[in-house]
């Protein structure tokens, strides 16, 4: 058991490969990032916990992962976590450190799940109906941080060399949270780029840290709408992507008060919503 614990919370896992360079062919080792499972399951006093969403991740920090996605789904608050733990009771032992729990300090309400899944699935379909759905849950971020350019421009290589696995695998994404001068507070690398955001957020809120208000998050990849929509859940007023924005990211940052940074990388960047968080 502890050495099935010790391989799923490894973050990469070895193989070997055939490597042709200049046509020549030689088998030699590697490492890529792991990818398994995570079911999350929640509960309050006294109710049998059930499965919320299962999601495909990197294994390690699990636990911040399940807190971070249910809060910024809007299923549950920053004090309503009661304890965070694997499931014990699984039939297939193999797959216990894939199965989070989540219990809370007050009942949860199943029917919620339904609602929020139907009109969060509408996004594909409908701007409208995702950007209405947020709304909902959160109302437009305050004023926040502000961040000097010559610290926003700086974000992705403070970023970067902080990923120790993409180091190792080139496969990886990563979010990193950051003070107005530039001082990196949490990084966490994932396979799923909303799952590095909300490891992020979760691991803030099991610090009693939410809402994120006088932070900015920095994201390796393009910024979506998701990515704006955990952002906006979490208060954090200023989003920077090394890439290019979708428009209903775009969208949301301006309807959200939020200031939404794109292709941050070579001394320069685009600043789609809200410049004035941007100070020269």
């Amino acid at each position: 058991m502890e050495e099935r614990l010790d391989l799923v919370r490894r973050n990469v896992t070895p193989v070997r490969l055939m490597a042709v360079r200049g046509g020549v062919r030689s088998e030699r080792p590697d490492t890529v990032a792991t990818e398994e499972p995570l079911e999350i399951r929640v509960g309050g006093p006294d109710q049998v916990a059930i499965q919320v969403a299962v999601t495909m991740r990197t294994p390690g920090g699990d636990f911040e992962l399940a807190v971070g996605f249910l809060f910024t789904e809007g299923l549950i608050g920053p004090g309503d976590v009661q304890r965070v733990a694997y499931c014990d009771d699984l039939e297939d032992q193999e797959q216990r450190y894939n199965v989070v729990t989540v219990t809370l300090e007050r009942p949860f309400d199943a029917d919620r799940v339904r609602r929020n899944f139907y009109a969060t699935s509408s996004c594909g379909v409908c701007g409208k109906a995702a950007l209405d759905d947020v709304e909902v849950r959160c109302a437009p971020v305050a004023e926040g941080t502000r961040l000097p350019l010559g610290v926003l421009l700086g974000l992705p290589d403070a970023l970067r060399r902080r990923q120790s696995v993409f180091e190792r695998t080139g496969g990886l994404h990563a979010a990193g949270l950051f003070t107005a001068d530039g001082a990196l507070v949490e990084l966490r690398e994932d396979v799923g780029r909303h799952n590095a955001v909300d490891k992020v957020v979760g691991e803030r809120l099991l610090a009693g840290e939410v809402p994120l208000s006088d932070h900015a998050l920095q994201v390796s990849g393009r910024a979506s709408f998701e990515i704006v929509q955990k952002a906006a859940v979490a208060r954090i007023p200023i989003v920077s992507a090394v890439s290019a924005p979708s428009s209903l990211a775009v969208e949301a940052a301006q309807r959200f008060g939020m200031t939404l940074v794109g292709f941050v990388r070579d001394g320069a960047c685009n600043v789609y919503t809200h410049p004035e968080r941007v100070s020269d």
